[in-house]
Formats: C-alpha cells, sequence, structure tokens
C-alpha cells in the first residue's frame, strides 16, 4: 500500500468527520476519506474545533498555505482546550512541485506549542493514532506532516487499536493569563511525551525525520525529542527544523494560574449596554454559546457564564455549527473574519442562530467605526430588531432546523465602559 492509502485508512478508523481545502499534495488524501469539502480553511478547523466540544474526534485536511489561513483558530485552540481530539493533516511541498511555497509547516508546531508527528514509512499508521491520543492528553491541535515522498511511497500497513481519551477546557475562572499559563505548563510535560515516544528509534546516525533514510528515525518532530541533541547527521525534508532546535529546552515552570479571584476582578458588559436584555433573555432561558472575540466573550463571564468556549476573531460560528447551534458575534467579526464561515453555514443548511451584536463599532478597542453589516447580509435573510424590543427577541432567539441570522441593532453610550467587578 502506498502512504496515501495507510493514512486514509487511519483517517476513517479513527476520526469522526473530516473536513478539507483541496490542495497539492492533499487533494486525493482528502477524496479518498470523501472529506467534506469546506470554504475556506480557518472555518474548516472551528468546525474540527465544534466537533471537538461534542466529544467527536476530527481531522482537517490542508495544503501547507492553508495552515496560514487557519493561524488565529489554530492557536487560540492552545490556551482554551478542547475536548475530542482533533488532528490538522498538513500537506508540505518542500520542493514546490504543485505550490506557490515551500512552506515547512512544522514551525507552526513550536509557534502554537502543538505536538506535530511526522510519521514515515512504518509509522503511517501509528502516526495517526499518536497525533489523536496526543490531541487529547495535551487539550490543543496535533499536527500531521505529509510530504509528497511520503504518500507517493510504499509503506507498511500496521493497524494500531486507538485509545480514545478526553481533554479539557480551560477553567472558565481563569484569566487569559492564567489559560496561557496553564497551557504553557502543559506543552512543558510534551518534551517528555515526545522524548519517550515508541514511534521514535535510535540506532546511531544519520537520522532521519519522516521519510528520510536514516538509521535512527525521529517521528516527534515538536517538539524534538531529547536525544537529537547528541545526533550531528539529521536527514529532513523542508527546511533545517529539528537541526536548529537540537538541544532546546522545556519552557521553565511557572506559577499557577493566575484566576479571576487571584487578579481581584473580572470584566463583564457596560452597566447601561444595549445588549443586555437579550443577555437577559439567553440566561433565561440557559442557551450556551460560542463566543466570539470582542463584547461577545463578555457571554462567558458571570453573571451569565453562557459561553461554552471562545476560539478567537469569527470563529464562533464554525464552531457552534458543529456544537451549540448558538454564535454570539459583533459586527465588526462577524465582517473582519465571519462571514466565510456563515456562507458555509447557509449553503449546508446547518441549523444554528447566529446572533450579530451590532453597534457599528468595536468597543472593546476604543469604539472605533465599524461598517453596519446589515448590506452585506441581505443574502441570508436576516432578521433585524432593536435591543430594547423584548418581544420581538423573545421572538426570535430561538434555534430551528435550519440557519437564521438576528442582527441586534443598539448604541453604546457615550462615555460607557466596561464594568469591572472585584472580588
Amino acid at each position: 500500500m502506498k502512504g496515501i492509502d495507510v493514512i486514509a485508512e487511519a483517517l476513517l478508523a479513527c476520526t469522526d468527520r473530516q473536513y478539507t481545502v483541496p490542495g497539492f499534495p492533499v487533494t486525493d488524501l482528502g477524496a479518498r476519506v470523501n472529506a467534506e469539502m469546506v470554504i475556506n480553511e480557518k472555518t474548516a478547523l472551528e468546525y474540527a474545533l465544534g466537533d471537538s466540544l461534542e466529544g467527536r474526534r476530527a481531522a482537517v485536511i490542508i495544503k501547507n498555505v492553508g495552515v496560514n489561513a487557519c493561524a488565529d483558530p489554530l492557536l487560540q485552540a492552545t490556551a482554551q482546550g478542547l475536548i475530542g481530539g482533533v488532528v490538522l493533516v498538513a500537506g508540505d511541498d518542500p520542493d514546490a512541485e504543485g505550490s506557490q511555497t515551500s512552506q515547512d509547516s512544522r514551525y507552526y508546531g513550536e509557534l502554537a506549542e502543538l505536538p506535530v508527528i511526522e510519521p514515515g514509512t512504518d509509522s503511517c499508521y501509528a502516526g495517526v493514532v499518536s497525533a489523536l491520543e496526543a490531541s487529547e492528553q495535551f487539550s490543543r491541535v496535533a499536527m500531521l506532516r505529509l510530504t509528497p515522498s511520503l504518500l507517493d511511497s510504499e509503506a507498511e500497513h500496521v493497524p494500531v487499536k486507538p485509545k480514545v481519551g478526553k481533554g479539557r477546557l480551560s477553567e472558565r475562572s481563569w484569566t487569559m493569563n492564567g489559560r496561557v499559563t496553564a497551557a504553557e505548563e502543559i506543552y512543558r510535560t510534551m518534551f517528555a511525551w515526545s522524548s519517550t515516544s515508541s514511534l521514535n528509534q535510535w540506532n546511531g546516525e544519520p537520522a532521519g525525520a519522516g521519510p528520510c533514510p536514516g538509521k535512527t528515525r525521529i517521528v516527534t518532530v515538536n517538539p524534538p525529542p531529547e536525544q537529537v541533541a547528541g545526533i550531528q547527521d539529521i536527514r529532513e525534508r523542508g527546511r533545517t527544523f529539528i537541526r536548529d532546535h537540537r538541544g532546546i529546552l522545556p519552557p521553565v515552570p511557572q506559577d499557577r494560574p493566575q484566576s479571576w479571584e487571584d487578579r481581584g476582578f473580572y470584566r463583564t458588559f457596560c452597566r447601561n449596554c444595549p445588549f443586555l436584555p437579550m443577555m437577559d433573555i439567553l440566561k433565561e432561558r440557559r442557551m450556551a454559546l460560542i463566543c466570539d472575540a470582542g463584547c461577545s466573550v463578555l457571554g462567558m463571564t458571570p453573571p451569565y457564564e453562557l459561553g461554552a468556549a471562545s476560539y478567537g476573531m469569527g470563529s464562533s460560528i464554525a464552531v457552534a455549527a458543529r456544537s451549540t447551534k448558538i454564535a454570539l458575534i459583533g459586527d465588526y467579526a462577524l465582517l473582519h473574519s465571519g462571514l466565510n464561515a456563515l456562507i458555509d453555514v447557509y449553503e449546508k443548511g446547518l441549523p444554528m442562530l447566529c446572533i450579530v451584536m451590532n453597534n457599528t463599532c468595536t468597543a472593546m478597542t476604543g469604539k472605533q467605526p465599524s461598517y453596519d453589516p446589515l448590506p452585506y447580509l441581505r443574502w441570508a435573510d436576516p432578521v433585524a430588531c432593536r435591543a430594547d424590543d423584548v418581544p420581538a427577541l423573545e421572538r426570535e432567539l430561538v434555534v430551528t432546523d435550519r440557519p437564521r441570522t438576528l442582527v441586534v441593532n443598539g448604541t453604546c453610550p457615550e462615555g460607557s465602559s466596561h464594568e469591572t467587578i472585584e472580588y
């Protein structure tokens, strides 16, 4: 069997959902697993994160430049956590055979502090299994790096029974500083995982990474195993990632994650915020949300605490479509990077309520002006109502069997600021 065949079989056996944006060298891989085509890579990863919140395992199959497009939720997921395993299958093209760049995706492993696995011809199936297990063990997306030479080579077909685990979301009471601190501590433990992984084989020099030949086989390429510090001859496809990271040390242990109580306060909506009636209805009905960046993220803090998760700007729509079915997003975030996901949701007829808080400003960053989203949403047949129209809100704040968009119009009062609640 070719490498592509073994990996396809492993993905079908180990994941519940598969998403793809076609591109060399992974177009055929996406087709072989009958992956759902998505409007862009960011939306595909957000769908996968929504699946994860429901305990499903998901794979996102994209080419190297596609990793750039999903960088924001990729990094956000490291700090926010997940539940079901998510594997990002990155098709790298080191020789630019069919791509506009020879980008090396392994550097995203360092940037987002992800486990990165690059299987060889003898570890294709095990590499998929290990990536999903690592995703759940470390509560973040795992990357499986593939190159044309591996996909096209003859590979060993050695099925491995997957062990299904469960990740965890970051503690609701942690500040963002606390979430980052906790994620960094988990990354520190990942170094031991890499150094003790049975995927690697240590038999002297030269060492080969992924499909590259060598007496020693390096498969867990990020974090690099401690054993590579003493190896001089390292052969790898793409840039000299492993060679340049020899001897890298785990992060220094830090204090326990900061909570709101440690900090002494949390923030919530402005005291005279026009959207409070809407939030009160959502709270009364206990409607779980996926929150976005901006003011909508305050749906995660007291007194509402309705937000199940938040994975960054424009992410709530696709994540909610695969999980809670309710997305809370601001006008600016929608236009910034949420529209693509909304288009995909409508094209697929996914049941979801998208609530747009329309105050025509970026309230979190100084109330700079934002465009009115309504002219750009006419295709979605949105319902618009005033933020103080309680009967309309009570009627429209419901999830049906189709996608719906509710634009709630309000004006931020002059001189208002987010309320700080001290402990």
